[in-house]
């Protein structure tokens, strides 16, 4: 391999594939039996296209690619049969420069390396010699102040001589030595010594350059003197500050008043935090007050305010009732409000039309679901106009029973409209709606319907309004009146242009840009769905995933079912929409408020319950007076379980039934709810021997099983006045049949005479009436009864009569009674049974 050392040594070089291969002339070529030639070749100049200046040096450079080599092994061709053979040359030649390059490129790397370590061992004696005039500079200080130091304490044992040995000891060789120390580091400061030498205590990173380097006697006696002293001059300053301050503390401490929030009822111990007393202080005060509690133990907000103040402390009382406090919302600013939609409310008597007019309005068949043609809940719809305004329609039942839901939909809407039918007039609903909507503060609209009719008279019903103070623009007043037929569907327009002019007088206007707050129209149980609630969104905007609290229950918004059934992902105001979601079924009417996470709505829900709780089982004290009264008093009970498909049809049915209850028997509601009957239902029902009515649902086929066992009666009803009349049956038939009295004639006793060995006779004289045989008597004596028997015998002088009349004289025989005087009243009268009506 004698041909390897005519090539150029290696250097530092360039990492490999940048530069050109080392050209050479030579090729050696192998043979058979270990033979080998060098063959001389002639290298071409076009090698080095587009890299010029790289042949001046060619020690420096490297190949670009590997493969130059053997793309130019063909030039030797004056010698054709060595082919394969100048090949084989070629790629062994190949590996060789290859193994060449890579050898290079590791010195480069090393000769990198060794560069980069000089440079980073210079910048590290640099920072050493920095760090060292550091350390010197903070030893000349730190000198100053032991010097500083040692005086004081000089001072400070004159003072307390005990504290001398302690003290000043220590202070004069710790000083000699960090002198001897300090001359010693300024006459000797080479560089490379002081690269192990620490820091002082307090700076940072000490121990690791404490970690690089040998340690000598010096650098330990330095580290250990230096910290200990660090620590003795800490422990002095603190030392002096107790002393001071014991010295200064001539009377106690001021005390710090607080002002203490106290709920209605808090623990000891609480109560103890906030006020920043001690828990057994507390104790011990309410000992003395005659109260032995426990610091666990709980106390109401009357004990909590004289613990408070006892301690001196301000107290500030908050109620349970404080977590309602922001559910509301404040008010919007004026420039947020944006115009809405109004919300109109249709109302009349019964069969006059409302549903109709309404379904002419949405152009759908509304009327047709209803049983007996009456509508049974609220109906919240949104009508769009011709002019893209809409309008909510809220259509609320005429029967008398949904007195409530009327109420409740007059307290949500913008605009009444009262329809009267033209050929009926003014009925008592009728006039119930109109005083509701004067309550309510709302403009009316009359809408006069059946105009169709022959025997419509629009001018009757406008005479009749003045007697309830309405008058119609027609007559002078400022109400609205528009005659129209939802039969015919005629001036349906005119209505529409009424409320929407009526709206442009009130100027509703409403924030959508908050959190929504909604009062309920309906709410009900669904088997599928669980328990829904038809909202009407008043302010904000209702979105999907909402946090809301609505009475006792909260939930989270899954989902909003549009009036036309469609879902939609948010609702603004005046837009009534179904909510999914709910943890329970609200009451109608209650108010429906976004929150702003699910703590705070568990919080005012379980709030809300506790509250109804209380108002459930919480009753007035009883003394023992009116609980002997309670007791002799015989008022039957009529005990029921009424279960509807809605909330409010379940309010109307309890208030109705409640209204029937007498002096003699009262309607005892055991348990009201919505959604179909069920097991517990007919248990509850078989326990107390109450009958079920179901308004609009069923039973399941658990429920019919056990009604079957326990003979519990189901009633079932769609129409509310269905279910009134056969409770008054039912209970006139606990009842019983009427005895009614009637009086027929009154007598006096004249004279007694005996009647045989026993009995006694009297003689009368009849005062008023007549009296017969055989009807039943009442004997007085002093407006007193003295016995309750019959008339067994009646004669006048010898001869037995039916009957006698007033101003005559005769003698009776009385049935079981003997006790008869002179001065005695005889009261005659028949008793007739009637069937009892309530």
């Amino acid at each position: 391999m004698s041909d390897t050392t005519d090539k150029p040594k290696l250097g530092a070089r360039a990492p490999l594939g940048l530069k050109r291969t080392i050209e050479t002339g030579k090729v050696k070529q192998s043979f058979s039996h270990g033979r080998s030639n060098t063959v001389v070749v002639e290298v071409k100049k076009r090698r080095i296209l587009g890299r010029p200046g790289e042949a001046e040096a060619p020690k420096v450079e490297e190949a670009p690619k590997p493969e130059a080599p053997v793309a130019k092994a063909p030039p030797p061709k004056p010698k054709p049969a060595a082919r394969p053979v100048n090949d084989a040359a070629a790629r062994k030649e190949l590996q060789e420069k290859l193994l060449r390059e890579a050898e290079e490129a590791r010195m480069a790397a090393l000769e990198e390396a060794r560069r980069r370590e000089d440079r980073q061992a210079q910048e590290a004696s640099e920072e050493e010699k920095r760090r060292a005039e550091e350390n010197r500079r903070a030893e000349e200080e730190r000198q100053k102040a032991e010097e500083e130091a040692r005086m004081a304490a000089e001072k400070a044992a004159t003072v307390k001589p005990r504290a001398e040995p302690d003290l000043s000891a220590p202070e004069a060789p710790a000083s000699e030595e960090e002198e001897r120390r300090s001359v010693h580091g300024r006459a000797k400061h080479p560089p490379a010594a002081k690269k192990p030498e620490p820091a002082r205590p307090s700076r940072g990173g000490r121990d690791d350059r404490r970690q690089s380097g040998k340690l000598t006697v010096t650098r330990a006696l330095t580290d250990g003197d230096g910290g200990a002293r660090a620590r003795s001059l800490a422990a002095l300053k603190r030392a002096r500050e107790k002393e001071k301050r014991h010295h200064q503390q001539s009377g106690p401490r001021e005390k710090q008043i607080r002002d203490v929030v106290v709920p209605e009822a808090i623990t000891v111990q609480e109560l103890a935090n906030r006020m920043a007393e001690r828990g057994a202080d507390l104790v011990k005060a309410l000992f003395k007050m005659g109260m032995m509690v426990t610091v666990n133990q709980t106390i109401d907000q009357d004990t909590a305010e004289l613990l408070v103040t006892e301690f001196g402390h301000n107290i500030k009382r908050v109620s349970e009732a404080d977590v309602e406090i922001g559910i509301g919302g404040e008010e919007d600013a004026p420039e947020t409000l944006r115009l809405r939609p109004p919300v109109v409310t249709i109302m009349g008597h019964v069969d006059h039309g409302k549903t109709s007019l309404l379904d002419a309005i949405r152009g759908a068949e509304v009327v047709a679901g209803e049983a007996g043609g009456i509508t049974q809940h609220i109906g919240a719809y949104q009508v769009g106009l011709p002019d893209k305004s809409k309008i909510t329609f809220l259509d609320t039942p005429g029967h008398e029973a949904f007195t409530e839901m009327r109420a409740r939909g007059a307290n949500v809407t913008d605009i009444v409209v009262l329809v009267v039918a033209a050929d009926d007039g003014l009925k008592p609903q009728t006039v119930e709606a109109i005083n509701h909507t004067k309550a309510a503060g709302v403009p009316m609209i009359v809408a006069i319907n059946k105009i169709d009719k022959h025997e419509a008279n629009p001018q009757k019903v406008r005479e009749e309004l003045l007697q309830h103070e309405i008058v119609v623009e027609d007559m002078g007043g400022d109400v609205q009146d528009v005659e129209v037929s939802a039969l015919k569907k005629t001036n349906l327009d005119k209505l529409l242009e009424a409320i929407q002019l009526q709206a442009e007088i009130l100027e509703l206007k409403a924030n959508p840009d908050r959190p929504a707050e909604a009062t309920v129209v309906e709410a009900k149980l669904d088997k599928g769905r669980g328990p829904l609630a038809t909202v009407l969104v008043q302010r904000g905007t209702l979105r999907v995933g909402d946090i809301f609290v609505v009475g006792a229950a909260s939930g989270k918004v899954r989902a909003m079912i549009d009036d036309k059934g469609r879902q939609v992902k948010e609702a603004g105001p005046s837009v009534p929409v179904e909510v999914l979601g709910l943890s329970a079924v609200p009451s109608a009417g209650d108010p429906f408020s976004v929150v702003e996470n699910e703590a705070r709505a568990r919080e005012v829900a379980a709030y809300r319950q506790s509250v109804l709780d209380r108002k459930r089982t919480t009753s007035a004290p009883v003394s023992l007076e009116n609980m002997f009264a309670s007791k002799a008093s015989t008022i039957m009970e009529f005990p029921l379980v009424i279960k509807a498909d809605v909330q409010g049809s379940a309010e109307a049915i309890v208030n109705a039934v409640n209204r029937i209850s007498t002096d003699e028997i009262k309607v005892r509601v055991l348990h009201s709810g919505v959604g179909a009957i069920t097991e517990s239902d007919v248990t509850l029902a078989g326990a107390s021997g109450a009958p079920i009515i179901g308004f609009n649902v069923r039973p399941n086929a658990k429920a019919r099983e056990v009604a079957e066992r326990t003979g519990v009666e189901f009633r079932y009803y769609d129409v509310i006045y269905h279910l009134t009349d056969w409770v008054k049956s039912a209970m006139a038939g606990e009842l019983g049949p009427e005895m009614v009295e009637t009086v027929l004639g009154r007598a006096e006793v004249k004279e007694v005479f005996p009647a045989g060995k026993k009995d006694k006779a009297a003689g009368l004289l009849v005062l008023e009436g007549v009296i017969r045989k055989g009807l039943h008597a009442r004997l007085t004596r002093e407006d007193v009864i003295v016995s309750k028997t019959t008339i067994s015998s009646l004669r006048r002088f010898k001869d037995d009569v039916a009957e006698v009349r007033a101003g005559l004289e005769c003698g009776v025989l009385l049935a079981d009674t003997n006790d008869i005087k002179p001065g005695d009243h005889l009261e005659v009268f028949e008793v007739e049974e009637r069937e009892r009506t309530l």
